[in-house]
């Protein structure tokens, strides 16, 4: 079983009930966030977990919205954590990922430099172990894998979708995109998708320019659900609402995917919780190989 939480299902719109964009994975003994938006660590603690638990972190894309916490996340698994064997953080992420976690750590050179000079025990500043990728398995460790492949959220380029499978359960956690083959292929047969949403019916009545444009590469429910149904996903999750589910709403944004997805659709505040258990998926659309 593979047990999904939604840490953050805001967007790049500051939110008073939603943290920005970030998923919790647990698949065996493993602990995976993806992204890391704004406020994710308040709900990592919301959800009996913290940054010296994670197993490694993936990251879809190198968006504000995504990384926004990328430095508290680093700073506080560095100086929460007392035990001398806990690993360099994985980070796996798309091609600029190196560079982005670099700039992060040298933004807080200062109080890395200051930490250091406190306390005796600090040895090191914090370490990181980064891979880049666009394609293929990324991670096989202990019964789980990882495997990664395109998206389009162009002119964002390159971005990437992933593949967690661990004892005959399966997810994919899509990121920001609209339809593509790639996402397709990556997703086939699996228990549950990871899917980014926004109601673009409704942004396209703004009259910012700059926020319509939002609609040219991101997926609308019924984008996001045809996504689901051509893969033969058993369950579609979404999340990264844009504008936020207001209380009540729920069944509004369950309905217009429901018009292209015929299985269950998970719509649900931060901590929202979702098991994904083995056999879960269509089985005319076999696994990812």
């Amino acid at each position: 079983m593979i047990e999904v939480t939604l840490l953050g299902t805001g967007s790049p719109v500051p939110d008073a009930h939603r943290a920005g964009p970030s998923t919790l994975v647990r698949a065996g003994h493993q602990t995976l966030l993806i992204d890391c938006g704004r406020g994710v660590q308040q709900r990592m603690a919301g959800a009996e977990t913290s940054a010296t638990a994670l197993t490694a972190l993936l990251l879809t894309h190198l968006h504000s919205d995504h990384i926004a916490d990328l430095g508290d996340l680093l700073i506080t698994r560095w100086i929460s954590n007392f035990d001398p064997q806990l690993p360099p953080l994985p980070i796996i992420g798309p091609p600029g990922t190196a560079e982005v976690v670099s700039a992060t750590l040298r933004a807080f050179g200062h109080d890395i430099g200051y930490r250091m000079k406190h306390h005796a025990d600090l040895t090191t500043p914090p370490q990181v172990d980064v891979k880049e990728a666009t394609e293929g398995v990324v991670w096989d460790v202990d019964g789980v894998r990882i495997r990664v492949a395109p998206t389009d959220h162009r002119p964002v380029t390159p971005t990437i979708g992933f593949r967690v499978e661990h004892d005959g359960a399966s997810v994919v956690l899509a990121g920001d995109t609209v339809p593509c083959e790639s996402l397709d292929e990556l997703a086939a047969g699996a228990g549950a998708m990871v899917h980014t949403v926004i109601r673009k019916e409704l942004i396209a009545q703004l009259p910012q320019q700059r926020i319509r444009e939002i609609c040219e590469y991101h997926s609308s429910p019924q984008e996001a659900g045809a996504t689901a149904e051509r893969a033969g996903v058993g369950i579609l999750i979404l999340t990264h609402y844009l504008p936020p589910v207001q209380p009540g709403q729920e069944d509004e944004w369950r309905a217009q995917a429901a018009t292209t997805f015929s299985r269950q659709i998970e719509v649900g505040d931060d901590l929202h919780r979702v098991q994904v258990h083995p056999g879960v998926g269509s089985a005319r659309f076999g696994t990812s190989p």
